[in-house]
């Protein structure tokens, strides 16, 4: 097994005027299952595949343990990486593609098989392994490849989007058994994908970036619980934490026509400043006879829960169209079921508040 460091890791494509990855420091555990998640374009790809060797580094340096492996190639890494769009052998049996590599390296014959064997009783694939790819559905194309990565034995995993290809339900049982398969093999993982449900539910830590800048670092629930500014904010959790602008006024944030309460020794870390954010997860939220006024117009009945989709309150219909969208959820069993006026309130615990200026959480 192995530790994997970025230091200063920076990717320029030619004739670009940024980055597509700025200055990376990221350091992973040994054995650890590291996440790198955000929206499309913001480098977390380019980074994994400077980490294989497939994109320069025009910075920087990256290790491998304690070999420099920054201008190695892909070959001498002792990486494995499995893709999005799976890359079997369609004339190659299971067997023949999870063993192709061994066979490259010379492996004897016997070892080979023994390898693949462990490999496919891992993942299931036993029955399978006189297959051709074409008579296999998607989710067990990705254990072939999945397979393929593990019989290498390599010191760190690879895996880019792996996911992206099954359909809703298959790719809730896969992302388990990916998960339970890296903590029985105890190998170094970097997971790529922009589903933040994904890494969530994933990763040890996951690394969370926007426009090739690294934001923030962390394990899921603290990311969830604590993120350090407003993009990690509207980015971790599902539905999206309900990110409101206000006027600071005596006390607190006036939203509407509502005063949301706020400590003063944090407004005191906004001096100077005439406007603050702050955020509320839906799931904080609770029906109030004083709180914020929200016009609603979509009520969702899921059984355990009931969420409430509106904007603000008092906007005329051509502003509720553009204006952002706020999320409650709130008991199943409460007696709001039609759409209409509501108001809103949250512990004030539990509402987080963001620097307009420096987009940092102050509270």
């Amino acid at each position: 097994m192995a530790t994997v460091s970025f230091q200063g890791a920076t990717r320029i494509y030619p004739g670009s005027d940024h980055p597509a990855v700025d200055k990376l420091e990221l350091e992973i555990g040994d054995g650890e299952f590291m996440v790198l998640v955000g929206p499309s374009g913001c480098g977390k790809s380019t980074s994994l595949r400077m980490l294989a060797g497939l994109e320069e580094v025009n910075e920087g340096r990256i290790f491998i343990g304690e070999r420099d492996v920054t201008d190695l190639p892909p070959k001498d890494r002792d990486i494995a990486m499995v893709f999005q769009n799976y890359a079997l052998y369609p004339h190659m049996t299971v067997a023949d593609n999870m063993g192709f590599a061994l066979k490259m390296q010379n492996v004897p014959k016997a070892e080979r098989q023994q390898r693949v064997l462990e490999a496919a009783h891992l993942l299931g694939l036993e029955d399978f392994l006189n297959r051709k790819p074409k008579a296999l559905s998607g989710g067990q194309r990705q254990r072939v490849a999945m397979g393929r990565a593990i019989v290498r034995q390599p010191h760190v995993f690879l895996m880019d989007e792996p996911l992206s290809n099954l359909d809703a339900k298959l790719r809730v049982s896969t992302r388990t058994q990916i998960a339970a398969l890296q903590a029985r093999l105890g190998v170094t993982t970097v997971y790529v994908t922009h589903d933040q449900v994904e890494a969530m539910t994933m990763g040890h830590r996951v690394a969370v970036m926007k426009d090739g800048i690294l934001q923030q670092v962390d394990s899921p629930l603290a990311l969830y619980d604590k993120p350090d500014n407003l993009f990690v904010a509207g980015f971790i959790g599902s539905p999206a934490m309900n990110l409101l602008s206000g006027t600071i006024t005596e006390g607190g944030v006036q939203i509407g026509d509502y005063v949301v309460p706020i400590a003063r020794d944090v407004l005191a870390k906004a001096a100077g400043e005439k406007t603050l954010t702050i955020g509320i997860r839906p799931e904080n939220f609770e029906i109030a006879d004083a709180g914020i006024a929200v016009d609603v117009s979509v009520v969702e009945e899921l059984g355990s829960d009931t969420y409430l989709y509106g904007t603000l309150a008092g906007l005329a219909d051509e502003d509720k169209l553009i204006a952002q969208q706020i999320v409650a959820r709130i008991s199943a069993r409460h007696t709001a079921r039609e759409a209409g006026k509501v108001r809103l309130t949250a512990d004030p615990a539990t509402i987080h508040v963001f620097s307009n200026e420096s987009q940092k959480r102050i509270s």
